[in-house]
């Protein structure tokens, strides 16, 4: 069991890496607490913080759902932070390095801090409208390839989090986690859990001392507490066969009860599954296809089903109205999308666009899909794209500025287009 999953955990490290360093995507797009930190703005304005998509939120759904059926699974198999964590402590206890053993009182009151970590993360977030933590997130100063807004207090904090793993096991997943803090509201409700045989378990304390949430799982019936990630490690040093000298005793009574309890016995106490009214043992293989088939329909749906992450109205909306799919370059972000909207769109001057009602985007690198609802009675398609392209006067310097846009397929300097479709219903 541990081996498959350090299988999988070098999987999703390895894929993480890949498309960071390799195909240099933009990585931060992908992260789920990406779309914890986006919820609030969206929800008000209908925009995303700048560098996040709407690819956060469906990421986001899918972690979630993850942790309703598996607990903290995420945690366990797929977060790079934890991987790397988790294997120093095995790097260091190779090496002779015992973990630290925290008391039970002070791991719980520890625990608390990740609730404090993250209100202040989100009220400063929501508050500003920006990420502004991003500059001391390890994790963003390894997606972003070190990027220009990473300070040198996120290497501080990684290096918190290497010394730290060394000596006690994941410290920053039970304690600091801003993202565990919003995994385990859901984990409560988590559909499977580990369960122990207590007619077959010994005591013998191997699985307690071997859960890395510190969870005392020999003295529970069913593991139902939100922090548990499943990784299985209680189940793989449960003894196999445990119990066995007490079934012996029983004096081979041929009962259908003593026959399903010696087959249950060969197994170990501890196994791993839904509650019992659904069936009662899984195999580690179902956790894994049910976290992937959660992630990668997350993904699936991501561009299945895309959904603009910046939106600007204006007016009412006549009976009749139509719309315009343009891929404009320059609209890389929330404040570029904003520029676009203000500047452009809104402007006073003589390309000023009456008609315009909604301006629905995808910032993004390239030349992200905008689209551009408008009304036929008023304005036309010629004069959108004059308005986005041509130079804007600034009052404030006054001078002009020249457009940072740019449209796919149109020349504003080209004479192709018809000059009689410049007359608004043209």
């Amino acid at each position: 069991m541990r081996r498959t999953r350090r299988v999988v955990q070098l999987g999703f490290l390895a894929l993480t890496l890949a498309a960071v360093f390799v195909v240099r995507g933009n990585a931060e797009r992908w992260c789920p607490f990406g779309g914890v930190e986006a919820a609030y703005t969206y929800l008000r304005e209908g925009d995303l913080t700048c560098s996040l998509g709407v690819s956060n939120f469906y990421i986001l759904a899918g972690v979630l759902l993850v942790t309703v059926l598996l607990r903290r699974a995420f945690c366990g198999y797929m977060c790079p932070i934890g991987t790397i964590s988790e294997w120093l402590g095995a790097a260091a206890a190779r090496l002779g390095v015992r973990p630290a053993k925290v008391p039970r009182t002070l791991d719980r009151t520890l625990s608390l801090l990740k609730y404090g970590v993250l209100a202040v993360i989100l009220y400063f977030t929501w508050r500003a409208g920006e990420l502004i933590f991003r500059g001391f997130d390890p994790c963003y100063a390894l997606i972003s390839r070190h990027g220009e807004d990473i300070t040198f207090w996120a290497y501080v904090v990684a290096g918190g989090i290497v010394l730290g793993s060394l000596f006690v096991t994941i410290p920053f997943c039970r304690w600091l986690c801003p993202l565990a803090a919003v995994l385990n509201l859901f984990s409560r409700f988590g559909l499977t859990r580990i369960k122990r045989d207590e007619a077959v378990c010994t005591g013998c304390g191997k699985c307690a001392r071997a859960c890395p949430m510190a969870i005392p799982v020999d003295v529970l019936s069913e593991v139902t507490v939100a922090r548990c990630t499943s990784c299985l490690n209680c189940v793989a040093v449960c003894p196999k066969g445990a119990g066995s000298a007490t079934a012996a005793e029983s004096g081979g009574d041929a009962s259908a009860d003593s026959r399903r309890e010696s087959r249950n016995v060969s197994s170990g106490a501890l196994f791993w599954g839904p509650p019992k009214a659904l069936g009662r043992r899984w195999p580690q293989a179902a956790l894994i296809a049910i976290m992937l088939a959660c992630v990668v329909g997350a993904v699936v749906a991501a561009y299945a089903f895309p959904i603009a992450s910046f939106t600007h109205s204006r007016g009412e909306a006549p009976a009749h109205t139509s719309v315009l799919h343009l891929r404009v370059n320059g609209v890389t972000c929330r404040g570029a999308a904003t520029r676009f909207a203000l500047y452009y769109l809104d402007r006073d001057d003589e390309f000023a666009v009456p008609g315009y009602l909604k301006i629905e985007a995808w910032p993004g690198p390239g030349y992200p899909n905008v689209r551009i609802t408008y009304d036929p009675a008023q304005t036309n398609e010629l004069a959108i794209k004059k308005a986005i392209t041509e130079p804007y006067f600034n009052t404030a310097t006054g001078h002009w500025d020249a457009s940072p846009f740019r449209i796919e397929g149109y020349d504003p300097l080209g004479l192709d287009e018809v000059e009689a479709t410049t007359k608004p219903g043209a």
